[in-house]
């Protein structure tokens, strides 16, 4: 049976994300609006000032999440908990499903190697482009922890 995401892994996504019904910028620079939907937002929609309903803002959250759901169901070769699909469709959905496919996160997983080796690779995960610099910015170390405790079931 296919794993889904978890009512715990959905409500760190959403508290996570927050719900923006205007177009913004992330730290990152990235166009933005929603539960974190950056698939059609564009710089002119920051620019425009552009507003979703909170309808909208849901409707796109579920499509992004399944994008993401199909995402991490592909790469995961090892049974998880719906939990621990729920923690990766989190890791994903914040940093893209290519990023979670070449990391050595992923691969720690599939190897099942020791907790505390999931762990080290998943928190490293803090960082983002700001300004052209890679920094370690509070709100990814935060949410990587909550990720990871609920991937470990803590």
């Amino acid at each position: 049976m296919a794993n889904t995401t978890s009512p715990k892994a959905l409500s760190l996504i959403k508290a996570s994300e927050g719900r923006v019904l205007r177009a913004y910028l992330c730290p990152a620079g990235i166009p933005t609006i929603g539960y974190g939907h950056t698939k059609t937002v564009t710089k002119q929609d920051v620019r425009d000032g552009k507003t979703i309903t909170p309808a909208e803002a849901e409707r796109l959250f579920k499509a992004d999440l399944a994008e993401f759901e199909k995402g991490v169901a592909k790469l995961v070769k090892v049974k998880l908990t719906d939990d621990q699909f729920g923690a990766l469709v989190s890791f994903a959905y914040n940093l893209g499903v290519g990023a979670l496919a070449s990391s050595t996160l992923l691969k720690r997983i599939n190897g099942e190697a020791p907790v505390a080796d999931i762990e080290r690779a998943w928190l490293q995960w803090n960082k983002a482009r700001v300004s052209g610099v890679l920094k370690e910015l509070a709100g990814l170390t935060k949410r990587r922890k909550a990720e990871f405790a609920l991937f470990a079931g803590k």
